[in-house]
């Protein structure tokens, strides 16, 4: 289930809102022309599953989101903990590559097809912490300030959409807003 937690962006930020009320999340993220949408998990997907088996399991789903959206290129990003050496530093490169302010030119589609991450979206002074789980889709329009957690142990798996065969290109504001804000391992483990 969907877990929102929605701060200032002082110095010392504070928290305006927490909950997992969907009718709740969806008017907050509506305030600001974020879409949440759910999807029925498929759960005969096999551990270790790849980009084209996880893609025809929702082929269905896949095809009336772009669709409806014009996306030309979908993937899938994952991340899942290992017992290779050089996991540590796998997992710590990857979080960094997401934690700091940016934008980008094309929307921010993700739907996630198993684990957890979050995304701040930075919007008129406050910041909305969306922790999507399995089921979740979130649509975050192009242009709209944000930072991505996937945490300190990376473990999922997301559909993402694109207008861009270029995939994933940011555009970093240089802010250090996510430094002051509760980070992915701080929400999850102070979650009711």
């Amino acid at each position: 289930m969907t877990y929102l937690t929605v701060y200032t962006d002082a110095d010392t930020p504070e928290t305006l809102l927490r909950t997992e009320d969907p009718a709740e999340i969806s008017a907050a993220l509506k305030e600001i022309d974020v879409l949440l949408r759910h999807w029925d998990v498929v759960d005969d997907l096999p551990p270790g599953a790849g980009q084209d088996e996880i893609l025809e399991a929702y082929r269905e789903q896949v095809a009336k989101v772009v669709a409806e959206e014009g996306y030309t290129f979908v993937d899938v990003a994952q991340l899942h903990p290992d017992d290779t050496a050089d996991w540590a530093e796998r997992a710590a490169a990857a979080r960094a590559k997401f934690l700091n302010e940016h934008t980008h030119d094309d929307d921010e589609v993700r739907f996630f097809v198993s684990g957890s991450g979050i995304f701040y979206l930075h919007v008129d002074d406050k910041v909305h912490a969306v922790l999507c789980e399995p089921g979740d889709l979130l649509s975050v329009p192009a242009k709209t300030t944000h930072w991505f957690d996937m945490g300190t142990t990376p473990d999922f798996t997301a559909i993402r959409f694109f207008h861009d065969d270029d995939g994933w290109v940011g555009d970093f504001t240089g802010a250090s807003i996510a430094s002051r804000i509760p980070d992915y391992d701080t929400i999850a483990a102070g979650r009711s």
